[in-house]
């Protein structure tokens, strides 16, 4: 690899870095396992050693955390940094490690325990009273005040039974797993989103403005390190964590003393060997200098303390047997297999099904009922089928084939031309229009509060609903409704039917993305309407007018024209106008300051959210854009902009602040 081809690839993998770490510490919705993660990190490090005059000041190898949310709570500032740990993934690296301790230190004692996988959380003690809760933030500067939400975690403890002057300890945030699986229950029984895994729960719930929620979800904690004492001398971290037991603290008590490489790697092994019978989840091990007058001697970098390591294990995997393979039809009529087996825990979650994609993929892994198979979680949030294991197959077993005739209505199935897909060739199918209508009411579309998919089965199983537009005939069985308690009683009927009624009012570009039509999702929908302003509009355009329109391009134009070339759906559209469904865009441009300009944000901005600058900049004719190229006009840069902000001085492209972009929208 040439400079040039290192300092292209460097881009690309800082900003894909910062987007997942934004993700992870920010927002707490990670998309991408620790696993992967830790591999793009890896290579980042190497190709930056290999072309060290290419390292940049802000990349993410030297950055510790995320960003300090100020809506989360008051910015506190670090009196110890809450620093990362420099993780390793072989033997190799761990033994490296301990023999260079060991040629640093004067025989060098180790502890190896347990890696917790949740959230950071620093707590103060004044005079043995609970002074202060913080969390990790950017983990050098600020974390953010969570002392009201600390207080109700029973881990917590308010007062210490051997008070010193000063005390400062940081552990993990955690959910037990049959705590996480009690809210997911709770989640889906009020109709929202379960959380993803333990972790993300715990992080979300920990930065709630409303402890009672804290409180009702049961976080747990364990300390792992004593930041700073005043007023009681400790030699090493495991005296340290005997005073904090004789407190009611937990900590990490199943640790081992270790003297050599070898004690070391036995440690290691035997915690993941322990992994799968804890009542949390655990990512690896951590071994750590016991000596705090070594660890002292050692002092840190500017992201990680030179004293500790954490080896991080691969990817979770279970064997299970393959019981039978679903099938489901998609609203566009796709047939989709699903693998369904015998429960086995990942992740923090119990798992008993995942999909198999398309009759290539069941080829590819010769994949049968009855086969044990290892399965996984891909960025540990969904799960997946990692291959068959063959030596331990049962006799008997057969190759399967995905059916001729549809699974819900019967018609034939066939493959469509240049995909692996199955489709029923019916456009009656129920499922289809099951599916359909669930889109169409879905948050992203139509947004009708209490459209339960229970509710879109039945109705249509019952009649009631043969296309999108008997949604808003509804309101005329409002009494055999309530009768035959479809909906419930009285009141829940009435509560749907005015959400129903509601949603005429709704902004035409959500019942664009409502009609379903392929390759024209929520953002395409909205840039078409600003362009054509109405649906009516848009059912006379052509191929070339639509695209003209910004990201649209072929494919996504002729699937437009299609849909409203077919009679079926234009009566669709005109029934729901006799209804009285808004057929109008309300987000016509106020303005044209930046029209036919594309302005990418990055950072955090002082006063404006990402989210109302796009706004802004869409409402005067611009378009808001996700990544920096030679065609972007402009970069609106707020506090750690990181590689975007770089990218576009490389490219000479505009930087504004906040200040600059509200003159330029006060301006005539």
């Amino acid at each position: 690899m040439d400079r040039d081809q290192a300092e292209q690839k460097l881009g690309e993998l800082r900003s894909e870095l910062e987007y997942h770490i934004d993700r992870y510490y920010n927002q707490d919705d990670p998309e991408i396992s620790d696993y992967e993660y830790d591999q793009k990190m890896q290579e980042l490090k190497k190709l930056e050693q290999e072309f060290p005059e290419l390292v940049t000041k802000d990349s993410p190898t030297r950055k510790v955390g995320g960003t300090a949310k100020r809506e989360a709570g008051v910015l506190v500032q670090h009196n110890v940094p809450m620093l990362s740990l420099q993780d390793v993934f072989s033997r190799e690296e761990v033994e490296e490690f301990v023999e260079d301790m060991q040629q640093r230190l004067e025989n060098p004692e180790f502890v190896v325990e347990y890696k917790i996988d949740g959230l950071s959380m620093a707590l103060r003690y004044e005079q043995g009273e609970l002074a202060l809760a913080l969390t990790r933030g950017d983990g050098v500067n600020f974390g953010e005040d969570v002392t009201a939400n600390a207080r109700v975690i029973p881990d917590v403890k308010k007062k210490l039974k051997e008070p010193v002057e000063y005390l400062e300890v940081r552990g993990e945030v955690y959910m037990k797993n049959q705590d996480f699986e009690r809210v997911n229950q709770i989640q889906e029984l009020n109709g929202k989103k379960p959380f993803a895994n333990p972790r993300n729960c715990a992080a979300g719930t920990l930065r709630q403005l409303d402890s009672k929620v804290t409180k009702e979800r049961r976080l747990s904690m364990f300390v792992f390190n004593i930041q700073q004492i005043r007023g009681m001398e400790l030699a090493t971290h495991t005296q340290g964590y005997e005073y904090l037991k004789r407190n009611k603290i937990p900590v990490i008590d199943n640790y081992q003393i270790c003297h050599t490489k070898e004690e070391v790697w036995e440690a290691i092994c035997a915690i993941e060997d322990q992994r799968g019978n804890l009542e949390y989840d655990i990512d690896g091990a951590v071994v750590k200098i016991n000596s705090f007058a070594q660890r002292d001697l050692l002092g840190a970098t500017s992201k990680v303390p030179r004293w500790a390591v954490a080896y991080k294990y691969p990817p979770e995997e279970k064997e299970t047997t393959l019981l039978e393979i679903e099938l489901s039809v998609g609203r566009t009529g796709r047939i989709t297999p699903t693998a369904i087996f015998e429960p086995v825990r990942l992740c923090g979650t119990s798992v008993s099904r995942a999909t198999l994609h398309n009759q290539d993929f069941i080829d590819e892994l010769d994949i049968r009922i009855g086969d044990r198979i290892s399965v996984y979680k891909s960025g540990e949030i969904i799960p997946k089928v990692r291959k068959v294991i063959k030596e331990k197959r049962p006799q008997g077993t057969v190759p399967y084939h995905l059916p001729e005739v549809c699974p819900v209505c019967g018609a034939r199935t066939q493959r469509e031309k240049d995909t692996a897909d199955m489709k029923c060739t019916s456009p009656n199918c129920p499922a289809q229009l099951e599916r359909h209508i669930i889109n169409f009411v879905g948050r992203d579309a139509m947004d009708i509060k209490g459209f339960g998919t229970v509710y879109v089965e039945e109705l249509v199983r019952r009649g009631y609903l043969k296309d999108t537009a008997d949604i808003y005939g509804l309101f005329q069985y409002r009494e055999e409704l309530i009768e035959q308690g479809i909906i419930g009683k009285e009141k829940n009927t009435d509560k749907l039917l005015n959400a129903i009624e509601k949603s005429k009012e709704n902004d035409a570009y959500q019942l664009l993305t409502g009609f379903g039509i392929p390759n024209v999702g929520k953002a395409a929908a909205r840039a078409i309407l600003r362009e054509f302003h109405s649906i009516s509009a848009l059912m006379e355009a052509d191929q070339e007018s639509l695209t003209n329109v910004n990201d649209i391009g072929e494919v996504s134009a002729n699937c437009i024209l299609e849909f409203f070339g077919k009679q079926e759906n234009r009566r669709i559209v005109e029934r729901m106008q006799e209804y009285g469904v808004n057929m109008e865009s309300k987000e016509q441009p106020r303005g044209s300051k930046f029209q036919g300009m594309t302005i990418v944000i990055t950072g955090t901005l002082p006063t404006l959210g990402r989210k109302e600058a796009a706004e802004l900049i869409e409402a005067q004719g611009g378009k808001a854009s996700g990544s920096v190229s030679k065609k972007t006009s402009m970069v609106l840069a707020g506090e750690n902009a990181g590689s975007k902000l770089t990218k576009a001085q490389e490219l000479g492209v505009q930087v504004i602040t906040e200040q600059e972009f509200l003159e330029m929208l006060k301006s005539n």
